[in-house]
């Protein structure tokens, strides 16, 4: 038997090198009818550049047959035993198979396009520079954060302009209106519609899904949309784009006359209703199709009244079914088992639905076939699935990357310029790049992005007008000091946070696992994005003060902890010192301890009892007392009533004043002068600033910042910096007038 074997494999040995020799005799000659070579297709063959592509195309010819040859002689080799057995893969039902083999160019082509196959290139299916529209439900603080993953993901393979259609809430429309404004992505335009406008139109239907109201507005998109749109991709927010999406946006021209949906089918046994005892889905098409991905043709949709079907089909249905489970997905279903020829079937990779009891599995071979990812389940990232860590790592890679990297140009797809782009590029234009300062003015225009109230925020504005919010900024390395702010604190916090996007996913685990920050609604946290070499905070301060909802801010740093009961005591002082009619900025007056554990005073004698032990000190009072000397901390001691002090020279207290106070002056990035300016400014718009006797906030000690070690280090910094104070004088003096010389003068006499 065995030397039988043997002779078998000699002789298809024999035979593959027979194979071999006259395909060399095959390609060599390789001339038929006309002339014409058949190493190249018609389209190439008559080309002046045919015999160097002819040999190309030979020698690729060559090196394949060898290859295949060296494949068979390696199965040849292996035991004969496994001849019989089928090679791992897919070979589960028909329809599921070929959809995860067939590509939008060719899985469901025409009898007429397969008929009229040639060798010769394909004319795109999306012309180079064709726009195309996505449009997405979003609402509330975590479906804006989700949005952002898709987004980019979608940003990240695109080659062609885009237009976003997002159907929002108040929330999401301000947090992705704000995002987009300040992302500045080239060939993007994004519109919102008020989802409120349309609960009209769906709040008569009982839905059970965690989605509520807004997973059922994917039905009154003909109505929401403009009239002159003609079609667009319908995405869920908890989507992942692993391919162009002009791919998805050429399978419209594969519909037929009478198709007006594409879709997927439903993965899940859901509308078999046989996944427990008594199960009864809404009616659908076997499987069922998943709503996560759609195509709508909407021209077609209104033509054949789409409003007033889907409305009859849900009435009809509620009688018996009482309620939705799948939101919209419901209603597509029952339409589309009343009408499947208007439905166009996707290939399933369009829609890899990650959902426990799942067939998705088989929509895919190899990582090439991923088209877009669903993530379908309530577990989201914690779904069963065997191959779920690549999917999360996937995911993971979108929700980390730097957005910043996205702000490319669509090469020969110019796009209309929006007027912040002109304004910016206008004002690049005039900086002088031999400046020695250009790097601190270049920063000054630089556009950050941000996502304003990053996680969720539901506060209101006590009624009379006393309320304040704390506000302060931080980066990375201060985020251990949060939790105790908020011991201290119990009222409203705005805080600004410089981060990059993987910083803001780390900062986001922390929140969520934290007990004492994840019961707090009233803390609205705002990211601005990390770009260039400097540490902007003034822009940082800025943001968190233009976000908050209450009549006064207390503006403060986040190294500091307030005194127990500061809200309550600030709110009272507010009354006491008529600032609703008054230009009044109350000092808080500031300590510091170079202790990282500290019994924090709870009484102002408590304080001066450790101030008098030195436990604690006024604050920088040892490298610069000028910042805080006007504050006047004998006469504290004693005080009981506010008293009022005078602007000097670098005073930079911590102040109490109304929310429409001057923003911080933006050109001063990094360390130094950033809050002296503020304050300087303060006192030009004639605010008194009013100590207050019987408030107190104390420094917690921390490592130097990358910033401050800068100034130390650096002549060119320091030089910049005293240039830019310069300019911040001239600019006060032409703002207030003569009225602003003695702010110079100070300056001169230091």
């Amino acid at each position: 038997m065995h030397l039988l074997c043997r002779g078998r494999l000699k002789l298809l040995v024999a035979s593959l090198t027979a194979v071999v020799l006259l395909t060399w005799f095959y390609l060599l000659a390789g001339n038929l009818e006309n002339g014409r070579s058949l190493l190249l297709a018609p389209c190439l063959a008559d080309t002046p550049a045919a015999q160097v592509l002819e040999r190309a195309v030979l020698e690729s010819r060559v090196r394949e047959v060898e290859e295949e040859n060296r494949q068979i002689r390696l199965q040849l080799s292996q035991s004969h035993g496994t001849a019989g057995q089928p090679a791992d893969g897919n070979y589960g039902n028909q329809q599921w198979g070929a959809s995860a083999d067939t590509g939008p160019e060719d899985g469901d082509n025409t009898a007429e396009e397969k008929n009229n196959h040639t060798e010769c290139p394909r004319s795109p299916t999306v012309q180079k520079c064709e726009l195309i529209h996505v449009a997405c439900v979003c609402a509330g603080h975590s479906a804006s954060r989700d949005v952002v993953t898709l987004v980019k993901s979608v940003l990240f393979h695109r080659r062609n302009p885009l237009h976003f259609h997002f159907i929002t809430d108040t929330v999401a429309s301000r947090i992705l209106g704000s995002l987009f404004r300040s992302w500045m992505v080239p060939s993007v335009q994004v519109s919102f519609y008020d989802a409120d406008e349309l609960k009209s139109e769906v709040s008569w239907i009982p839905n059970k899904h965690y989605s509520g109201i807004y997973g059922l507005m994917k039905l009154t998109l003909t109505k929401a949309l403009p009239s002159d749109l003609s079609k667009v991709i319908v995405l869920d927010t908890d989507i992942t784009f692993a391919t162009d999406i002009a791919e998805l946006w050429g399978i419209f021209r594969k519909f037929t006359d009478k198709q007006v949906i594409g879709l997927v089918e439903n993965q899940s046994d859901w509308y078999l209703g046989n996944l427990w005892k008594n199960h009864k889905p809404w009616p659908a098409l076997g499987r069922g199709f998943n709503t996560g991905v759609i195509l709508l043709y909407l021209e077609r949709l209104r033509r054949i009244g789409w409003e007033q079907m889907w409305r009859l089909t849900a009435e009809r249905e509620l009688m018996s079914m009482l309620s939705t489970s799948l939101a919209d997905q419901d209603i597509f279903n029952a339409f589309i088992k009343q009408n499947p020829v208007l439905v166009h079937q996707l290939p399933c990779f369009w829609n890899v639905q990650l959902s426990d009891h799942t067939r998705s599995e088989q929509c895919y071979t190899e990582v090439s076939d991923l088209k877009v990812i669903h993530w379908n389940s309530p577990k989201k990232l914690r779904v069963k699935n065997k191959h779920v860590e690549f999917f999360r790592n996937l995911y993971l890679t979108f929700l980390e990357y730097d957005g910043n990297l996205l702000r490319r140009e669509l090469f020969g797809c110019p796009s209309p310029a929006s007027p912040e782009s002109v304004k910016l590029q206008e004002a690049l234009e005039e900086l002088d790049e031999d400046d020695q300062c250009y790097d601190f003015r270049r920063e000054r225009i630089t556009v950050h992005r941000v996502h304003l109230y990053f996680l969720q925020y539901e506060y209101t504005a006590s009624e009379d007008d006393t309320d304040i919010t704390l506000v302060a900024q931080l980066s990375m390395d201060r985020l251990q000091m949060l939790e105790a702010i908020c011991k201290h604190w119990e009222g409203p916090i705005s805080l600004a946070l410089y981060m990059s996007d993987a910083e803001a996913q780390q900062f986001l685990r922390y929140a969520q696992a934290s007990e004492v920050l994840k019961n707090r609604k009233n803390i609205g946290y705002h990211i601005v994005y990390r770009e260039g070499q400097f540490y902007p905070v003034n822009l940082v301060r800025n943001v968190a003060l233009k976000n908050t909802n209450t009549p006064y801010v207390f503006l403060t740093d986040v190294d500091f902890l307030p005194m127990y009961g500061l809200y309550d005591y600030l709110r009272k002082a507010v009354v006491q010192l008529d600032m609703a009619n008054t230009k009044k900025a109350l000092v808080v007056p500031a300590f510091e301890t170079l202790r990282y554990r500290l019994s924090f005073p709870k009484s102002k004698a408590e304080l001066l009892s450790m101030l008098d032990m030195g436990t604690l000190y006024t604050f920088r009072y040892h490298v610069w007392p000028k910042g805080h000397a006007p504050t006047d901390y004998a006469k504290w001691r004693t005080a009981t009533t506010p008293y009022k002090v005078e602007w000097e020279a670098d005073f930079e207290p911590y102040v109490v004043v109304r929310r429409d106070c001057p923003e911080y002056d933006q050109r001063f990035v990094g360390f130094g002068w950033n809050k002296v300016s503020h304050i300087m400014e303060l006192d030009a718009q004639e605010y008194d600033l009013m100590v207050l006797p019987n408030a107190f906030m104390i420094h917690m000690p921390h490592a130097p910042s990358f910033d401050i070690s800068k100034f130390r280090s650096s002549s060119s910094y320091r030089n910049c910096l005293n240039t830019l104070k310069d300019e911040f004088h001239q600019d006060l003096s032409r703002k207030y007038g003569s009225a602003a010389l003695k702010y110079l003068t100070a300056q001169r006499n230091i």
